[in-house]
């Protein structure tokens, strides 16, 4: 079935609940992105559509996460081919907003705020990024709730898999582990504020030679790609460190990115999970026990590129 485009919020509820009717849904899923679509996205969409009756993707280039004009207009737009690739992975909905459809009236004058965890790593460098990530993420997250009133035995309860009754559909939301930070903030937000919707990570796209995948890459002359793939060889090395029981010896990682001269790092270290508070005592001299995260960022010429690396032992 062809790809539906809707670029209003009532026009998705309207589509979303007339196909979980036309298929007797019990579950929604939906991929947020912000377009310039890669193998990355298209595992998020066939994750969803693996695991929902109706999937919705939603492709809006938000403002409120920008701190630089420039970066903001320098963002590519590529919708054609994105709506091509998300019809390849048999994504049913693209909603595709305006910024007049998602802050009618301007910028909206109350924000989520991301708190103690949004101002660490990513939030130090970008000051006031994820609050304007979550105000939107928490936006289409309202906007992809499956839409009550649908056909009697279409629905389920929500988080449920089947039919329960007359309530509401399953509902999941997909975000890249590629994100980490977004990632845990995304899952506070939802389990502080109670929203309805089960959040589902997926793991990080690589290139063969170990590159995330990333909307950014594009910008990245052959060089510089080369450059950055110090990035991921060095979490890869402590990765390996952790699967030997060995001190994780974070100083020599260091040491291998701080050596690649087309590379300005901003921060490598290893957190925790759940909180992002770093790992001191696991990143030393002692052997490295539970679960960890490792984090890097760095701009690699002229382009800020972000990668991690869960641990275990």
């Amino acid at each position: 079935m062809p790809i539906q485009l809707v670029t209003t919020a009532a026009g998705l509820k309207a589509e979303s609940a007339l196909l979980l009717g036309a298929k007797h849904g019990v579950s929604q899923g939906l991929v947020p992105t912000m377009g310039a679509l890669h193998e990355g996205h298209a595992t998020l969409a066939r994750t969803a559509v693996e695991q929902n009756d109706v999937v919705v993707a939603s492709i809006f280039v938000n403002p409120l996460q920008f701190g630089d004009a420039v970066d903001l207009d320098r963002y590519p737009r590529t919708l054609d081919a994105d709506l091509a690739l998300l019809e390849e992975q048999g994504v049913d909905l693209a909603f595709v907003p305006s910024v007049e459809e998602v802050y009618p009236g301007g910028e909206p004058l109350v924000r989520i705020t991301s708190g103690r965890l949004g101002d660490m790593w990513e939030g130090a460098s970008r000051p006031g990024h994820f609050d304007g990530a979550l105000t939107v993420v928490a936006k289409l997250l309202h906007y992809g709730m499956p839409a009550a009133g649908l056909p009697s035995g279409a629905a389920g309860s929500a988080g449920s898999a089947g039919p329960a009754g007359g309530g509401l559909p399953a509902y999941r939301a997909y975000f890249g582990q590629k994100d980490a930070q977004q990632l845990a903030l995304v899952r506070r937000m939802v389990a502080d504020l109670d929203f309805p919707v089960e959040i589902v990570g997926v793991p990080t796209v690589r290139a063969e030679d170990g590159l995330a995948l990333s909307s950014r890459n594009r910008f990245l002359s052959d060089a510089e790609r080369d450059a950055a793939l110090v990035l991921s060889r060095a979490l890869r090395l402590l990765e390996e460190r952790a699967n030997a029981h060995e001190p994780l010896g974070l100083d020599s990682a260091l040491a291998m990115v701080e050596s690649q001269p087309l590379v300005e790092l901003d921060y490598f270290d290893v957190v925790d999970p759940g909180t992002l508070e770093p790992l001191a005592e696991n990143c030393r001299e002692t052997p490295f026990r539970g679960e960890g995260l490792a984090l890097i960022a760095a701009k690699v010429g002229p382009v800020r590129l972000i990668d991690n690396l869960p641990l275990s032992s």
